[in-house]
């Protein structure tokens, strides 16, 4: 009876690890240290944004946020990635974190700073790069990745958060009220 129960533990696991688009299958820290794992999200809406404190867009966190307080409750995930490759980002991670949650009172995940172009863009930020076939060309570039988790759109730091096209795929997505 132990031996069936762990072969289908193995095996439940094995079905929700396959659930998983290798576009997901990453794992971070958050500003605070905490580990995070995007496949807890498979199957729902990421507006996946790469961020920087002292840029004029730093504004978008306004947005970001509001966004990803009506949206989160019916399953949207908003995720900051900080990057100093535009060379607008705070030195440290308590820093950066300090700025977010007390200047725009930021709530939606953060991950710890990497680069998010070139060679050596994190692994999450190579696939998005290839999924959407471009690469961030200024801080507050947004990827949206489908429920699906293969479907990606870029957009630029220029378009705001609240972008109808923007709202109009999450909505669609999320289940109704």
């Amino acid at each position: 009876m132990r031996f069936a129960i762990l072969i289908g533990g193995i095996l439940m696991s094995g079905l929700a690890s396959a659930a998983c688009s290798p576009i997901l299958q990453h794992q971070f820290k958050t500003l605070q240290g905490q580990p995070f794992d995007l496949c807890q999200y498979a199957g729902k809406p990421i507006l996946v944004v790469n961020t920087a404190s002292k840029c004029g867009f730093t504004k978008q966190f306004t947005k970001l946020e509001q966004m990803y307080d009506k949206y989160k409750g019916r399953g949207l995930l908003v995720i900051g990635f900080p990057s100093n490759d535009f060379k607008q980002e705070l030195e440290s991670n308590a820093q950066i974190g300090d700025f977010c949650k007390l200047t725009y009172m930021v709530e939606f995940p953060m991950m710890e700073k990497s680069s998010v172009t070139g060679k050596n863009a994190n692994p999450f930020y190579q696939k998005l790069i290839q999924a959407a076939d471009t690469s961030p060309k200024w801080n507050f570039y947004k990827y949206l990745i489908a429920p699906d988790g293969k479907t990606v759109t870029a957009y630029s730091s220029l378009t705001e958060p609240d972008d109808k096209e923007i709202i109009s795929k999450i909505e669609g997505w999320l289940p109704k009220k």
